[in-house]
């Protein structure tokens, strides 16, 4: 049986989950912020030097630490 909600909700790439550590594409400042929680294209981010940011994973691709586009 198909999940009810998965036609509700777009999905997310599979390599944002929580606790996948993650950097703002713009927001360098910000720092380097841990993943809370993804539902749907909301994906809310605990920054080191912003705090909680509910980013729409529709507008930002969140960089995850360790990609290849990561600039440490």
């Amino acid at each position: 049986m198909a999940d009810p909600v998965s036609h509700i909700l777009p999905a997310m790439p599979s390599h944002i989950v929580p606790g996948v550590l993650v950097r703002h594409p713009t927001e360098s400042e910000w720092g380097v912020g841990q993943v809370q929680s993804v539902i749907g294209n909301r994906v809310t981010v605990n920054f080191e030097n912003t705090g909680k940011v509910l980013i729409n994973s529709d507008v930002v691709d969140l960089i995850t630490i360790g990609d290849s586009n990561d600039a440490a």
